[in-house]
């Protein structure tokens, strides 16, 4: 095993995904949720970002080379995503409306937002596709490589569902005025992520570097 190779992924792996850092964020996007649907919420979550992430790692390159998508355009497009999310954050608007744990509608609304916003792009993002890439073009097509680069992602998911599911002890802990406030503060914070997504994809982007001063 290529041990310089192994370290590498599951530090790129885990620092992107950051599972402790999802856990407030499930936290805020899942605390007006009834307490039955929480875990399933999160369960899908977790899934649905491990199937783009092995999607992406499989075939992901020659999808984007065929639909001619550059990896600056993936960072554009989540950066928006993002800056939407920490809006409704900040205005204190969650994706899923409070309504009576009974409603049908309800409990499709909450599953959607284990898609959108925390599958994608919390999770899954413009930055965890980007990385999946890099690495899966560094293991040239070596299948032990690339089994490090799976195993990788599969054990940063691994945590980020722990922390996850554990966030519900936070929100007994801290109550809904600590919620509230952090919600607020990592509203800011995604706020700027998102600016920040969309600055490094124009950097990236050939538009940008075709423009030369005078």
């Amino acid at each position: 095993m290529d041990m310089h190779f192994a370290v590498e992924a599951l530090a790129t792996a885990f620092t992107i995904i950051d599972p402790f850092g999802m856990a407030p964020l499930a936290l805020s996007m899942t605390s007006n949720m009834p307490a039955a649907i929480r875990p399933k919420v999160i369960d899908r979550a977790v899934l649905v970002a491990a199937c783009i992430i092995v999607f992406m790692a499989a075939v992901g390159r020659q999808l984007l080379g065929y639909l001619g998508i550059t990896l600056p355009a993936f960072s554009i497009a989540g950066g928006i995503l993002l800056l939407l999310v920490s809006i409704d954050m900040l205005f204190a608007r969650p994706p899923a409306a409070k309504k009576s744990p009974d409603d049908d509608r309800d409990i499709r609304e909450h599953e959607n937002v284990a898609v959108f916003p925390l599958a994608i792009p919390m999770i899954s993002g413009p930055g965890t596709i980007a990385t999946v890439l890099l690495l899966v073009s560094l293991a040239n097509g070596d299948p032990k490589k690339l089994a490090i680069v799976y195993g990788a992602y599969g054990l940063a998911l691994l945590v980020t569902w722990a922390c996850m599911r554990g966030a519900d002890k936070l929100l007994r802990f801290a109550g809904r005025t600590g919620i509230q406030v952090v919600t607020r503060v990592l509203g800011i914070i995604l706020s700027a992520l998102a600016v920040q997504f969309m600055i490094n994809g124009l950097l990236q982007s050939p538009l940008f570097h075709a423009v030369k001063p005078a």
